[in-house]
C-alpha cells in the first residue's frame, strides 16, 4: 500500500506585495503531481486557480485578484495532499480610485497586457502576447548550439508566433531533456489552453460588464435628475449647457487628436501599402536572393524559391511580374549549366553526383543528367586507368620503399614481405642479383597496386550511381510526383546493354593492363603497344607474384560484393589462374638458381652428426619455396587447382626433379673441387693423430676429407632430408612426389657409390701397396728365418694407417666408420690372402711367424670384418702349414698375447660398437 502524499505547504512568495492582478511565484512543497491535481488556489481570501500555472511540485505562478482582504495567506489544494498551509503571507495594495476627468499617467506595456477586470484568465484581450511557458512544464534548455539547430531547419523559427515556426525546433532547443510523460501532461496542458481560447471572446465581454452597468447606472441617473428638473428642452437649461460643453468637448478633443489620428491614418496606409509590397517582395527579391544562394551553395534554398515562385507566378499577366519572373528563369539556365558542370566534373563523390542529379531534376534539366554523369565517369575511370600505366613506363614513379643498404629495411609492408631473411643453415638468396634487390617494391608491383586502387576505388561507386539511377533513389519528392522516377527507370531498362558494355570494358581493360605488365605474351601482338612496354623493369620473383595474385584476388572480391554479373568477372578469374601458374613456374625455375649458388656456402664445418649446414640450407631452401607457393596454390571461390591441369603438374615435377639434380650435382662438384694444398702420401699425411683434432671453422679439407664430408650429406640426405621433403610436399598439395623422391634417391645413392669408391681407392691401395714390401723388408724369406719373437714392424705400420683412415673417419662422421673400414679391412685381408698364397713354402719358423702375424692383424681388426675379408684370412691360414707341436702353439699365444698388449692403447679404436656397417 503507497504511502499518503504529505498536505501542500506554501514557503515562499515574490513579490510578497502588490496590487490586483500582480504576477506573483509562488514556491513550497508537494504542490501537487500535475496540473489536473491542483483543484484550489487563494491568496487573501481570493480564486486565483483560472489565472494559475503549475510549473512543478514546488513552484506555481498565477495573479492576485481583486481581493476583499488587505492580507492574507496563500492555500493551495490538490487532489493528492488536500487542502495545504502556509507560512507566509501576501499584502494586497489598493490604488487609488481616478475620476473620469481625471488627469492620470499610466505606463500600458501592451507586450504583458491581460485583462484585470475580471477574475477569469480567459477574457485575454487580443493585445495579449504569448506566455512565457505554454506547454506547462519545466523548461530544460538543451546543449545543442544554434548554429546547428539553424542548419538543421533552413528557413523555420522556433518562435511559435512566427509564420515558419517548426514545433521540432521549439521542443528541441527547451525540453530536450523533458521525458515522454512530461511531454504527455505538455499535450494536455495545450488541449486546455485551447479550449480556453475558444471561450475568450465570451469571456472579454463577460469582463467588461461592469463597465457597462456603470456607465448604465450613471445615464439612468442623470435621466432621472433630468426628468425631475423637466427642463431638457428649455434654452440655458441645464440640458442645453450639457449638450454645449459636450460639443466644446468634442471640439477640443479632435482638436488634440487631429494630427495623431491623422498620423494613425496615414500609419495605416502605409502599413497597408507595406503589406502590398510584403506580399511581391519574395519575387522582386528573388533574382538577387538566386544569386546570393547560388555563391553561397544553398541550391535547395534556390530549388524551393524558384518551385514557389513558378506556382504563383509562372502564369501570370502583370507585366511587372513577367519581366521580373523572366529574369528567374535566366538565372534558373545559368544554375542548370552550372550544376551539369559540376556534375560532370571528375574526380567527385557518390555524394555530389546523387546530390546534383536530384538538383537538376528538380530544375527540370533538359536530357538525362543522370545517364550523362554515368557516361563521364566510366570515360574518366578508363583515362584513369591508362594514365596509371603511362605513368610508370615513362618513369615517372620511383619505386616506393627503396632504401640504401644500411638504411631501415622494415619499411612499406610490400617490401617488408619481398624480402626473405637469410638463415644460418639455409639462407637462400640468389647472389647474381644486386645486394639491395630485396628492398626494392618492383614497378609492376606498384603498378597493379595503383590499378587495383584506382578500380576498388572508383567501380564500387560507379556501380552504386548505377544502381540508384535504376531504382529511381538520385530523385526527391518533387521529381517522383512530376514522374521523373519512371521515366528515369524506364530509361535505365534502355541502356542496361551498354552500361554492361561499360563495364565489361573496365574490367577487360583492367585485366589487359594486369597482362601487359606480368604476362605480354598472352596478349595480341597488336595490343602491346598500348598495354605492353615493360621488358625494360625489373625481373619478378615468386614473392612479388604472389603479392600480385593477393592484390588481384582483392580486386575480385571487392568486385564480386557489388554482386556484378559472373560472366563479366571470369576473365579475373582467367587472369588468376595464369597468374598463379607463372608464379609456380618462376619460384621453381628461381630456386633452381637459389640451389645452385648454395655450393659457395659451403663452409665444411661440420656438426655433430658428421654433416655441415648444406643439406640443412638446401632443406631450408626447399620449404621457404613450398611455403611461398602456399597462396598461389590455394584454392578460392572460383577458382581451379592449377595442379590438377596435365601440363601444369607435368611442367612442376620436372622443375622439382630438375632443383633436386641441381643439389645433387653441387655435391659432386664439391667433392671434386680441386684443393688449396696438395695431398702428400698417407703414410706422412696421416700419421700423426694430431692432424684430426677436430674440423674447426676456416679449414681447408683435403680431397679426402671433402669425399667423406660429402659422404656423410648424402647419407643424411637419403635419410632424412628427401623423405622431409617429400612430405612437405604432399603437405602442400605438390602432385609427383614418388617421382621426385624416387630419383632423388636414386640419384644420391649413385653419387655416394662414386664418392665410397674413390675414397677406398684413396685410403686402401696405399696401405695394400705397403704391405708386400713390408714382409720382405729386409731380404725377409718365409724359408729360412729365425724363431718368431713378435709381430714384425710392417704389420704395424698397417695397423697404424688402419687407425689413421679410422681417426680422419671419426673426426667427421662415426655413422660411416664401420662402413669404411669394412672395405679397408676387406682389402688388406684379400692382399694378404694373395701374398701367403704365393708363398711356394714355409719353414716351421714362417710357417709360425706368418700365422702370428695373420692371426694378430685378424684379431685387431675383427670388429670390421665381414664375410669377404673373414674368408680371405682363412684362406690366407689354410695355406700355411698347420702347428702340430704344443710348444708352438703356446709360444704363438704367448707372442700374440705380448702384441696385444703393447698395441693396446692403438687398438681401442678397433673395440666393437653399437655402429653396425651400412650395407650397400
Amino acid at each position: 500500500m503507497s504511502r499518503a502524499r504529505q498536505p501542500p505547504l506554501v514557503t515562499g512568495i515574490s513579490p510578497k506585495e502588490g496590487a490586483a492582478w500582480t504576477k506573483v511565484t509562488i514556491r513550497g512543497e508537494n504542490l501537487g503531481t500535475g496540473p489536473a491535481d491542483l483543484v484550489g488556489l487563494s491568496i487573501c481570501g481570493h480564486n486565483c486557480l483560472l489565472t494559475a500555472e503549475w510549473m512543478s511540485a514546488s513552484k506555481i505562478v498565477c495573479r492576485v485578484g481583486p481581493a476583499k482582504d488587505d492580507k492574507g495567506e496563500i492555500i493551495v489544494n490538490t487532489k493528492s495532499g488536500g487542502l495545504g498551509t502556509s507560512t507566509v503571507s501576501f499584502k494586497l495594495i489598493r490604488p487609488e480610485r481616478i475620476g473620469i476627468l481625471d488627469q492620470s499617467a499610466v505606463w500600458v506595456d501592451e507586450m504583458n497586457y491581460y485583462d484585470m477586470r475580471t477574475d477569469r484568465n480567459k477574457g485575454i484581450s487580443p493585445l495579449s502576447l504569448r506566455p512565457s511557458n505554454p506547454l506547462g512544464i519545466d523548461i530544460d534548455k538543451g546543449k545543442l548550439p544554434q548554429k546547428d539547430i539553424e542548419l538543421t531547419f533552413p528557413g523555420m523559427s522556433g518562435d511559435f508566433t512566427s509564420e515558419n515556426f517548426s514545433a521540432t525546433w521549439y521542443l528541441i532547443e527547451n525540453h530536450m531533456g523533458s521525458s515522454f510523460e512530461q511531454l504527455k501532461m505538455a499535450a494536455n496542458n495545450l488541449k486546455k489552453q485551447a479550449t480556453k481560447k475558444n471561450e475568450g471572446s465570451l469571456a472579454y465581454v463577460k469582463g467588461g460588464l461592469s463597465t457597462f452597468f456603470e456607465a448604465q447606472d450613471a445615464l439612468a441617473a442623470i435621466h432621472q435628475r433630468l426628468e425631475f428638473d423637466g427642463t431638457e428642452r428649455v434654452e440655458g437649461s441645464m440640458t442645453q449647457r450639457l449638450e454645449n460643453i459636450l460639443n466644446r468637448a468634442s471640439d477640443t478633443a479632435d482638436t488634440l487628436f487631429q494630427e495623431v489620428l491623422g498620423r494613425k491614418d496615414k500609419a495605416d496606409s502605409t502599413r497597408n501599402a507595406l503589406n502590398v509590397l510584403q506580399r511581391f517582395k519574395f519575387l522582386f527579391n528573388l533574382p538577387l536572393n538566386i544569386e546570393r544562394n547560388i555563391q553561397k551553395g544553398d541550391y535547395d534554398v534556390v530549388i524551393n524559391d524558384y518551385e514557389k515562385a513558378k506556382s504563383l507566378f509562372g502564369n501570370t499577366e502583370v507585366p511587372v511580374f513577367k519581366k521580373v519572373y523572366a529574369e528567374v528563369e535566366m538565372r534558373i539556365g545559368a544554375l542548370r549549366s552550372l550544376l551539369l558542370e559540376k556534375l560532370l566534373q571528375t574526380p567527385s563523390t557518390l555524394h555530389d553526383q546523387k546530390r546534383y542529379i536530384r538538383y537538376l531534376s528538380d530544375l527540370h534539366a533538359p536530357g538525362d543528367p543522370a545517364w550523362q554523369c554515368i557516361y563521364a565517369q566510366h570515360k574518366w575511370i578508363l583515362q584513369l586507368m591508362q594514365n596509371c600505366r603511362d605513368e610508370f613506363i615513362s618513369g615517372q614513379r620511383v619505386g616506393v620503399g627503396a632504401l640504401d643498404q644500411e638504411g631501415d629495411t622494415r619499411g612499406p609492408a610490400l617490401g617488408r614481405l619481398g624480402h626473405t631473411a637469410s638463415l644460418t643453415r639455409g639462407g637462400s638468396q640468389r647472389t647474381t642479383r644486386p645486394s639491395t634487390w630485396r628492398f626494392e617494391t618492383p614497378q609492376q608491383l606498384q603498378f597493379v597496386e595503383k590499378l587495383s586502387d584506382v578500380v576498388i576505388g572508383q567501380l564500387p561507386n560507379f556501380w552504386k550511381l548505377w544502381i540508384s539511377y535504376v531504382n529511381g533513389s538520385l530523385f526527391s519528392e518533387t521529381g517522383e510526383k512530376s514522374g521523373q522516377v519512371e521515366k528515369s527507370k524506364k530509361n535505365a531498362r534502355q541502356r542496361q546493354n551498354d552500361f554492361k558494355k561499360m563495364i565489361e570494358e573496365m574490367i577487360n581493360r583492367l585485366v589487359k593492363l594486369v597482362r601487359g605488365a606480368l604476362l605480354p605474351t598472352t596478349l595480341p601482338q597488336g595490343e602491346l603497344s598500348f598495354y605492353g612496354g615493360w621488358e625494360n623493369k625489373t625481373e619478378l620473383t615468386g614473392a612479388w607474384l604472389t603479392q600480385i595474385i593477393h592484390i588481384v584476388r582483392a580486386c575480385h572480391e571487392a568486385l564480386s560484393t557489388l554482386e556484378i554479373p559472373n560472366d563479366l568477372l571470369q576473365v579475373i578469374q582467367d587472369l588468376l589462374l595464369e597468374l598463379r601458374v607463372h608464379c609456380l613456374m618462376v619460384t621453381l625455375l628461381h630456386t633452381t638458381d637459389d640451389v645452385k649458388g648454395l655450393a659457395e656456402k659451403e663452409n665444411w664445418v661440420v656438426d655433430n652428426e658428421g654433416i655441415t649446414s648444406l643439406p640443412s640450407q638446401f632443406e631450408q631452401c626447399m620449404i621457404l619455396m613450398l611455403q611461398s607457393l602456399k597462396e598461389p596454390l590455394e584454392i578460392k571461390p572460383g577458382e581451379i587447382n592449377v595442379l590438377q591441369l596435365d601440363q601444369v603438374q607435368d611442367q612442376a615435377t620436372e622443375l622439382s626433379v630438375n632443383i633436386m639434380t641441381v643439389f645433387i650435382n653441387c655435391l659432386e662438384q664439391l667433392s671434386t673441387k680441386s684443393d688449396i694444398y696438395t695431398s702428400h702420401n698417407i703414410s706422412v699425411d696421416l700419421s700423426s693423430p694430431d692432424r684430426f683434432t677436430g674440423v674447426h671453422e676456416g679449414f681447408c679439407p683435403t680431397s679426402e676429407q671433402r669425399l667423406l664430408i660429402i659422404l656423410s650429406n648424402c647419407q643424411y640426405l637419403e635419410r632424412r632430408t628427401l623423405l622431409n621433403l617429400a612430405n612437405h610436399f604432399e603437405k602442400h598439395g605438390l602432385t609427383g612426389t614418388e617421382k621426385i623422391t624416387r630419383v632423388s634417391v636414386d640419384a644420391v645413392r649413385e653419387l655416394d657409390r662414386k664418392l665410397f669408391e674413390a675414397y677406398i681407392e684413396k685410403r686402401a691401395d696405399p696401405i695394400s701397396g705397403s704391405l708386400e714390401p713390408g714382409i720382405y723388408a729386409g731380404y725377409f724369406d718365409w724359408r729360412d728365418c729365425r724363431t718368431p719373437t713378435g709381430v714384425r714392424n710392417y704389420l704395424k705400420e698397417a695397423l697404424v694407417n688402419i687407425i689413421t683412415v679410422h681417426a680422419e673417419v671419426f673426426t667427421v662422421s662415426k655413422d660411416l666408420v664401420p662402413r669404411v673400414l669394412s672395405k679397408i679391412v676387406e682389402s688388406v685381408g684379400e692382399e694378404m690372402c694373395r701374398l701367403m698364397q704365393c708363398v711356394s713354402s714355409f719353414s716351421k719358423n714362417g710357417s709360425l711367424q706368418a700365422r702370428l702375424e695373420l692371426c694378430a692383424l685378424r684379431d685387431a681388426i675383427a670388429t670390421f670384418l665381414n664375410s669377404d675379408s673373414s674368408a680371405s684370412f682363412q684362406l690366407a691360414l689354410d695355406a700355411l702349414p698347420q702347428l702340430h707341436s704344443g710348444a708352438d702353439k703356446k709360444l704363438l699365444e704367448e707372442l700374440l698375447n705380448k702384441f696385444k698388449s703393447s698395441m693396446q692403447l692403438q687398438l681401442t679404436c678397433f673395440q666393437p660398437c653399437c655402429i653396425q656397417p651400412v650395407k650397400r
